[in-house]
Protein backbone atom coordinates (compact mmCIF):
# COMPACT_ATOMS: atom_id res chain seq x y z
CA UNK A 1 0.00 0.00 0.00
CA UNK A 2 2.76 2.21 0.77
CA UNK A 3 4.46 1.91 -2.58
CA UNK A 4 0.92 2.35 -4.16
CA UNK A 5 0.71 5.35 -2.69
CA UNK A 6 4.46 6.88 -2.66
CA UNK A 7 3.44 5.98 -6.85
CA UNK A 8 0.69 8.47 -6.34
CA UNK A 9 3.08 11.27 -4.65
CA UNK A 10 5.68 11.34 -6.87
CA UNK A 11 3.27 11.64 -10.11
CA UNK A 12 1.92 14.49 -8.40
CA UNK A 13 5.12 15.69 -7.49
CA UNK A 14 6.23 15.89 -11.50
CA UNK A 15 3.15 17.27 -12.58
CA UNK A 16 4.24 20.10 -10.46
CA UNK A 17 3.31 22.26 -6.88
CA UNK A 18 -0.88 22.58 -8.21
CA UNK A 19 -1.19 19.21 -9.31
CA UNK A 20 -4.29 17.31 -8.91
CA UNK A 21 -5.12 13.77 -8.93
CA UNK A 22 -6.84 11.85 -11.67
CA UNK A 23 -10.17 10.82 -10.03
CA UNK A 24 -11.31 7.26 -11.14
CA UNK A 25 -14.71 6.23 -11.88
CA UNK A 26 -17.51 3.63 -11.36
CA UNK A 27 -16.12 0.57 -12.05
CA UNK A 28 -12.98 1.11 -11.24
CA UNK A 29 -11.71 -1.76 -8.58
CA UNK A 30 -10.49 0.55 -5.96
CA UNK A 31 -14.25 2.04 -5.52
CA UNK A 32 -15.42 -1.33 -4.82
CA UNK A 33 -12.92 -2.80 -2.24
CA UNK A 34 -12.96 -2.47 1.56
CA UNK A 35 -10.02 0.54 2.14
CA UNK A 36 -6.90 -0.61 4.48
CA UNK A 37 -6.72 0.73 7.93
CA UNK A 38 -4.52 3.43 7.86
CA UNK A 39 -2.19 2.61 10.42
CA UNK A 40 0.86 4.74 9.87
CA UNK A 41 1.57 3.39 6.31
CA UNK A 42 3.19 6.89 5.37
CA UNK A 43 5.75 9.19 7.12
CA UNK A 44 4.13 12.45 8.68
CA UNK A 45 5.43 14.72 5.66
CA UNK A 46 4.24 11.59 2.67
CA UNK A 47 0.55 11.87 4.62
CA UNK A 48 0.73 15.74 4.84
CA UNK A 49 1.37 15.37 1.00
CA UNK A 50 -1.20 12.98 0.54
CA UNK A 51 -3.92 15.09 2.37
CA UNK A 52 -2.95 18.00 0.23
CA UNK A 53 -3.07 16.66 -3.14
CA UNK A 54 -6.39 14.97 -2.12
CA UNK A 55 -7.69 18.71 -1.13
CA UNK A 56 -6.35 20.48 -4.30
CA UNK A 57 -8.77 17.57 -6.19
CA UNK A 58 -11.52 17.87 -4.31
CA UNK A 59 -11.44 21.56 -4.99
CA UNK A 60 -10.52 21.49 -8.54
CA UNK A 61 -13.53 19.10 -9.50
CA UNK A 62 -14.99 21.04 -7.04
CA UNK A 63 -16.52 18.95 -4.58
CA UNK A 64 -17.54 18.92 -0.85
CA UNK A 65 -15.64 15.77 0.08
CA UNK A 66 -13.25 12.94 -1.35
CA UNK A 67 -12.32 9.97 -0.39
CA UNK A 68 -8.79 8.11 -1.37
CA UNK A 69 -10.44 5.52 -3.45
CA UNK A 70 -11.70 7.87 -4.97
CA UNK A 71 -8.08 8.49 -6.38
CA UNK A 72 -6.99 5.08 -6.78
CA UNK A 73 -5.64 4.55 -3.38
CA UNK A 74 -7.57 2.01 -1.13
CA UNK A 75 -6.65 3.54 1.93
CA UNK A 76 -9.16 4.75 4.77
CA UNK A 77 -8.93 8.21 4.46
CA UNK A 78 -11.59 11.09 3.48
CA UNK A 79 -11.16 15.15 3.24
CA UNK A 80 -14.22 17.00 3.73
CA UNK A 81 -15.13 20.58 2.84
CA UNK A 82 -18.28 22.37 2.09
CA UNK A 83 -18.60 26.05 1.85
CA UNK A 84 -22.10 26.05 2.01
CA UNK A 85 -24.73 27.63 -0.48
CA UNK A 86 -25.92 31.31 -1.26
CA UNK A 87 -29.57 29.74 -1.71
CA UNK A 88 -31.46 30.19 2.01
CA UNK A 89 -34.00 27.69 1.19
CA UNK A 90 -32.19 25.15 0.33
CA UNK A 91 -29.56 25.87 3.06
CA UNK A 92 -32.54 25.81 5.62
CA UNK A 93 -34.12 22.59 4.10
CA UNK A 94 -30.45 20.93 3.94
CA UNK A 95 -29.52 22.14 7.19
CA UNK A 96 -26.61 23.12 4.95
CA UNK A 97 -23.88 24.81 6.76
CA UNK A 98 -20.22 25.57 6.74
CA UNK A 99 -18.04 22.81 6.86
CA UNK A 100 -14.79 23.93 7.32
CA UNK A 101 -11.90 21.58 6.15
CA UNK A 102 -11.08 18.11 7.87
CA UNK A 103 -9.46 14.69 7.43
CA UNK A 104 -11.22 11.53 8.16
CA UNK A 105 -8.48 8.94 8.98
CA UNK A 106 -10.54 5.54 9.53
CA UNK A 107 -14.06 7.12 10.07
CA UNK A 108 -17.27 5.45 10.85
CA UNK A 109 -20.57 6.34 11.67
CA UNK A 110 -23.46 5.13 13.60
CA UNK A 111 -27.51 6.66 13.24
CA UNK A 112 -28.36 8.78 15.95
CA UNK A 113 -32.12 8.30 16.11
CA UNK A 114 -34.86 7.57 13.70
CA UNK A 115 -34.95 10.75 11.32
CA UNK A 116 -34.26 10.14 8.03
CA UNK A 117 -34.16 12.87 5.14
CA UNK A 118 -33.53 12.41 1.92
CA UNK A 119 -32.14 14.76 -0.52
CA UNK A 120 -30.24 14.61 -4.36
CA UNK A 121 -26.63 13.92 -4.25
CA UNK A 122 -24.03 13.48 -6.69
CA UNK A 123 -20.46 11.94 -6.93
CA UNK A 124 -17.62 12.50 -8.66
CA UNK A 125 -16.80 9.08 -9.32
CA UNK A 126 -19.89 8.99 -11.01
CA UNK A 127 -20.18 11.96 -13.48
CA UNK A 128 -23.31 13.05 -15.04
CA UNK A 129 -25.60 11.64 -12.98
CA UNK A 130 -27.64 12.52 -9.41
CA UNK A 131 -30.26 10.81 -7.39
CA UNK A 132 -31.96 10.64 -4.42
CA UNK A 133 -30.81 9.12 -1.53
CA UNK A 134 -32.55 8.59 2.05
CA UNK A 135 -29.52 8.96 4.65
CA UNK A 136 -30.01 9.40 8.76
CA UNK A 137 -30.06 12.92 9.54
CA UNK A 138 -27.92 12.84 12.41
CA UNK A 139 -24.91 10.72 12.79
CA UNK A 140 -22.39 9.91 15.02
CA UNK A 141 -19.02 10.32 13.79
CA UNK A 142 -15.77 8.71 15.29
CA UNK A 143 -12.23 8.87 13.31
CA UNK A 144 -8.53 9.90 13.96
CA UNK A 145 -7.99 13.14 12.63
CA UNK A 146 -4.51 13.55 10.44
CA UNK A 147 -2.35 14.13 13.61
CA UNK A 148 -3.87 11.19 15.60
CA UNK A 149 -6.19 12.63 17.52
CA UNK A 150 -9.28 11.20 18.43
CA UNK A 151 -12.59 12.35 17.15
CA UNK A 152 -15.91 11.56 18.30
CA UNK A 153 -19.05 13.76 17.46
CA UNK A 154 -22.41 14.07 16.22
CA UNK A 155 -23.12 15.63 12.75
CA UNK A 156 -26.33 16.89 11.63
CA UNK A 157 -27.82 17.83 8.27
CA UNK A 158 -25.57 18.40 5.30
CA UNK A 159 -22.35 17.52 7.11
CA UNK A 160 -23.95 14.58 8.69
CA UNK A 161 -24.25 13.28 4.53
CA UNK A 162 -21.36 14.32 3.36
CA UNK A 163 -19.12 12.34 6.09
CA UNK A 164 -21.71 9.44 5.59
CA UNK A 165 -21.28 9.41 1.98
CA UNK A 166 -17.78 9.68 2.10
CA UNK A 167 -17.36 7.38 4.68
CA UNK A 168 -19.54 4.82 2.34
CA UNK A 169 -16.42 4.53 -0.07
CA UNK A 170 -13.96 3.37 2.65
CA UNK A 171 -16.58 0.23 2.67
CA UNK A 172 -16.81 -0.11 -0.93
CA UNK A 173 -20.34 1.73 -1.45
CA UNK A 174 -21.11 4.13 -4.06
CA UNK A 175 -24.18 6.70 -3.43
CA UNK A 176 -26.01 4.77 -6.39
CA UNK A 177 -26.05 1.85 -3.52
CA UNK A 178 -28.03 3.42 -1.64
CA UNK A 179 -30.59 5.54 -3.97
CA UNK A 180 -34.29 5.93 -4.69
CA UNK A 181 -33.63 4.67 -8.47
CA UNK A 182 -36.34 5.91 -10.17
CA UNK A 183 -34.80 9.23 -9.18
CA UNK A 184 -31.88 9.33 -11.20
CA UNK A 185 -31.61 11.77 -13.36
CA UNK A 186 -28.66 13.13 -15.73
CA UNK A 187 -26.78 15.95 -14.45
CA UNK A 188 -28.58 17.94 -17.34
CA UNK A 189 -30.73 20.90 -17.27
CA UNK A 190 -33.80 18.67 -15.97
CA UNK A 191 -31.20 16.47 -13.24
CA UNK A 192 -29.93 20.02 -11.88
CA UNK A 193 -33.82 21.41 -11.96
CA UNK A 194 -34.16 18.16 -9.81
CA UNK A 195 -31.61 18.51 -7.71
CA UNK A 196 -31.81 22.39 -6.89
CA UNK A 197 -35.19 21.77 -5.14
CA UNK A 198 -34.93 22.29 -1.51
CA UNK A 199 -36.50 18.92 -0.94
CA UNK A 200 -37.48 17.00 -3.87
CA UNK A 201 -41.27 16.95 -4.12
CA UNK A 202 -41.87 17.80 -7.69
CA UNK A 203 -39.55 15.34 -8.38
CA UNK A 204 -40.52 12.34 -6.40
CA UNK A 205 -44.20 13.12 -7.62
CA UNK A 206 -43.22 13.26 -11.37
CA UNK A 207 -40.48 10.40 -11.26
CA UNK A 208 -42.82 8.18 -9.00
CA UNK A 209 -40.66 7.46 -6.02
CA UNK A 210 -41.45 8.00 -2.03
CA UNK A 211 -39.81 10.55 0.21
CA UNK A 212 -39.51 9.36 3.92
CA UNK A 213 -42.23 10.68 6.11
CA UNK A 214 -40.30 13.45 7.98
CA UNK A 215 -39.47 15.15 4.37
CA UNK A 216 -39.94 18.49 5.12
Amino acid sequence: MRGLATQLLDRARAAGPDAVAPIVQAGHPALRARALAYDGHLSDAELAELVALMHRTMRAAPGVGLAAPQIGLPLAIAVVEDPGVDDADVAAARERVPLPFRVLVNPSYAPVGDERVAFYEGCLSVEGYVAVVTRPRRVRLTCLDERGAAVDEVLTGWPARIVQHETDHLQGTLYLDRAETRSLAASDDLGAHWASEPVPHEAARTLGFALPPSAG
